[in-house]
């Protein structure tokens, strides 16, 4: 007997069940239960990353508006199943309270499939090349707010978060990031991050990073870097601490660790950039590991970090947080940034193993808002299909894209070239010094 409906066109499924299957393949399948055992538990922990994932990309201008269409859209993803809580305010009491375990859960699981998506651009020759850099996200001006978050950077500005993220620069997919006051220090959070960067990771740095204990850090954790350095650094030539120094050799030795830490040997590589002098400095010594021109060429691709900062401000439109209250606040910025972190996934992904440079945030974006609110069927592809095709746009643009005369354009003096001088007689024993202490008896 032939079986039932052989030869029938499966009946297409809806934008909402289709951007459930999407979102599904980049959230685990363990440890975030769609259903509970207290009945009393309206929202799961599964249904609450999902809808607070949907409000990050949703682009309406209030938390309740976006609560109300993030909810509508996870309940017609699970048509059979028992309806989440109906308020804002109950969904925003459960994210207060359950968001610090449900991160912690995502990220580890992101970043193992991150591995997966990159494929064969996870490595550039030896190493995996991160870039780490900070900025900062409003949030509303609070009397709670300006408490406990505090304000920093121009006068006249709203409380903010100091958020320090690291990216994978070959692919551009987030990897990990870390939260906190607007006066938090961005290198602490990066040396907290050290310890969950891949091994032998190439880390590109700017000039905010260039503290002598966190380099060390850096090198302790079997890491190395690529950081520029200005004219508020100090090197020295000529230290003759274990090997006779060649061409762009270079130490690195506060005085105020002279004495109780070795110093740093490093490569200097200086160029030209828009008619400015720039220095970089390497732990890659050897040239034929990594030439200068490579160097070059790996840190002006940094930028992909400052195009990551653009996508969450502008195009997700957090540039101002959306809560009022600081624990709500930090929750806020866990879900746009994990958000921000779905989507590059969903999007590198649909790219089938092959990730591509020309892939358009902002379109993906609109994928996946239409379907949040479209019930109707999706049209021949389904919804992968569309987000392979959210590419940036192929024409040559004949006038640059900046405004002409922008008013609140930020006009930062270059921060010039390091100085470099001789080291004296005592600096040169002191660093003989501690090469006895390496040389057994």
């Amino acid at each position: 007997m032939k079986r039932q409906g052989k030869g029938k066109r499966r009946r297409a499924r809806g934008y909402q069940k289709q951007l459930l299957h999407a979102m599904s393949r980049y959230l685990p399948h363990c440890g975030m239960p769609l259903v509970s055992d207290d009945d009393r538990i309206r929202w799961t922990d599964r249904l609450l990353a999902l809808c607070a994932i949907l409000v990050s990309w949703s682009s309406e201008s209030t938390l309740r508006d976006a609560f109300d269409g993030a909810r509508e859209a996870v309940v017609a993803m699970y048509d059979s199943r028992k309806r989440p809580g109906k308020t804002a305010r109950g969904f925003l009491k459960a994210l207060r309270e359950r968001s610090p375990q449900l991160v912690a859960l995502l990220k580890a699981h992101c970043q193992k499939t991150a591995l997966r998506v990159a494929a064969s651009r996870w490595r550039y020759k030896r190493w995996v090349v991160m870039a780490a850099d900070g900025s900062r996200v409003n949030v509303p001006r609070t009397a709670a707010n300006e408490r406990a978050f505090g304000c920093a950077g121009v006068d006249k500005t709203t409380p903010q978060q100091w958020v320090t993220s690291v990216f994978h620069v070959e692919s551009g997919l987030l990897w990990d990031y870390r939260t906190g006051s607007a006066t938090a220090s961005e290198q602490e959070h990066l040396r907290d991050m050290l310890a969950g960067l891949p091994a032998r990771t190439l880390l590109l740095i700017d000039a905010g990073y260039r503290g002598f204990n966190l380099l060390s850090s850096i090198l302790d954790s079997g890491r190395d870097f690529i950081v520029r350095v200005g004219s508020n650094t100090t090197l020295l030539k000529d230290l003759d601490y274990d090997v006779q120094d060649r061409g762009s050799t270079v130490w690195l030795w506060p005085k105020t660790e002279q004495g109780q830490r070795p110093p740093l040997k490093l490569r200097k590589v200086q160029f030209k950039s828009k008619g400015h002098r720039m220095c970089l400095l390497s732990s890659v010594l050897s040239a034929d590991e990594l030439s200068d021109a490579q160097i070059k060429r790996l840190y002006r691709q940094r930028w992909v970090i400052e195009v990551q900062y653009r996508n969450l401000k502008q195009t997700m439109e957090h540039r101002k947080l959306l809560s009022d209250s600081p624990q709500a606040a930090r929750a806020e910025l866990d879900w746009c940034l994990m958000g921000l972190w779905l989507l590059e996934l969903m999007q590198v992904g649909s790219r089938r193993g092959k990730p591509s440079r020309r892939y358009s945030l902002a379109s993906s974006l609109r994928v996946v808002r239409k379907a949040m609110r479209s019930h109707g069927r999706v049209p021949g592809g389904g919804l992968q299909r569309q987000l392979r095709q959210a590419l940036l746009d192929g024409y040559e643009r004949r006038k640059p894209k900046q405004a002409r005369d922008y008013p609140c354009k930020k006009r930062l003096k270059p921060c010039g070239c390091p100085r470099i001088r001789m080291a004296t007689g005592r600096e040169t024993l002191k660093a003989r010094a501690f090469l006895a202490k390496k040389v057994p008896a």
